[in-house]
């Protein structure tokens, strides 16, 4: 073996080494151009940037209405009671056992829609329900109470 004969494996090429003189045929400007922010060191285009152009989202118009006072609830459906009553039977159900099994944040307030059907008897405690929830809790037997 003579180190003159050394070639790269079979499929590698070697990376562009740019600015490296004139002589790698990548010196001059480096590939960047001339002039203008891309040629410039330190260049970061900012999200939504159209060149000077007054951007799209300052284009349109505002619309809607956020209301400050709005109360957001997490809902929680009656089969997932069902699942939680499956893991570990109760005879009623708080806040702190929303929390404690996953299905509502510990600030949250909670609000019990009436997708499943509820067939034990079983008291639940929560910020707000559904007519319909409601009323199938207490169609099993049960009792919804509400909590501020």
């Amino acid at each position: 073996m003579n180190l003159s004969t050394l070639r790269p494996a079979q499929g590698t090429t070697a990376r562009k080494r740019i600015g490296r003189g004139p002589g790698s045929g990548l010196g001059g400007t480096s590939t960047r151009g001339h002039k203008g922010a891309k040629s410039r060191s330190g260049y970061s285009r900012k999200f939504g940037f159209e060149g000077g152009q007054m951007p799209l989202q300052r284009r349109l118009p505002k619309f809607g209405f956020k209301n400050p006072n709005r109360v957001e609830y997490t809902p929680v459906n009656l089969d997932a009671i069902v699942r939680m009553l499956e893991n570990n039977p109760a005879e009623k159900i708080t806040v702190a056992d929303f929390v404690a099994a996953g299905l509502a944040h510990k600030d949250a307030r909670i609000k019990v829609l009436g997708n499943g059907e509820l067939n034990s008897k079983v008291a639940v405690e929560a910020h707000a329900f559904s007519k319909s929830a409601e009323e199938a809790i207490k169609n099993a037997g049960g009792e919804a109470t509400k909590v501020q």
